[in-house]
């Protein structure tokens, strides 16, 4: 059994999918010039957690299946480190060429935020060519406001799966541009 925490991947129309759901909501802010907001609890913005980029729980469930000592285990899966929101939302923000707002405690759910845009996303998506112009194929607010609105720090032990040998590291934030850039090659988000 894995035990992954957010994962981070490339999956048009999963009904839960934060990084997908982020870049869409940037790419929405950087075109309409709406501020950055980042819509969850003041304990996420400034408390640890982790996530768990797709290709690390692949990796993750190739090496259990042909680890011997792993076999009939249950493990945690993520990436291997810690960050906080109050830094990693401006790594987003820088990412998309847009500034992060300040935040001020307040909760502003992506629900809210976005719950209009259907129409702003299809506009955009005809003005620069985008395969995917349905908005709920590529965002769900939320389950984002559901991982950012936590009200405790959420971090994954790892330690199980590296006393058996399992390594591998994926930098967060590498993850998340990973994806992005992808996304752009792609065509789901804007240039």
């Amino acid at each position: 059994m894995h035990r992954p925490h957010t994962i981070i991947g490339k999956a048009v129309g999963n009904a839960m999918n934060m990084g997908t759901t982020l870049a869409v909501y940037a790419s929405i802010c950087r075109e309409t010039g709406r501020p950055f907001y980042f819509p969850g609890s003041a304990v996420q913005w400034s408390g640890l957690t982790d996530m768990t980029d797709s290709r690390l729980l692949a990796r993750h469930l190739l090496w259990a299946a042909t680890t011997p000592a792993a076999a009939n285990e249950a493990f945690n899966v993520g990436d291997g480190d810690v960050f906080r929101w109050s830094w990693m939302w401006r790594r987003i923000a820088d990412w998309f060429g847009i500034k992060a707002a300040p935040f001020d405690g307040r909760i502003q759910p992506l629900e809210t935020q976005m719950a209009s845009d259907a129409p702003v996303w299809r506009a955009i998506a005809e003005r620069h060519g985008l395969k995917e112009p349905e908005i709920a194929r590529l965002a769900s607010p939320w389950h984002t406001d559901a991982d950012l609105g936590r009200p405790i720090e959420v971090v994954t032990d790892m330690s199980k799966s590296r006393k058996l040998g399992f390594t591998a590291y994926q930098p967060t934030d590498e993850a998340f541009f990973d994806l992005f850039a992808e996304l752009r090659a792609d065509r789901l988000i804007p240039t």
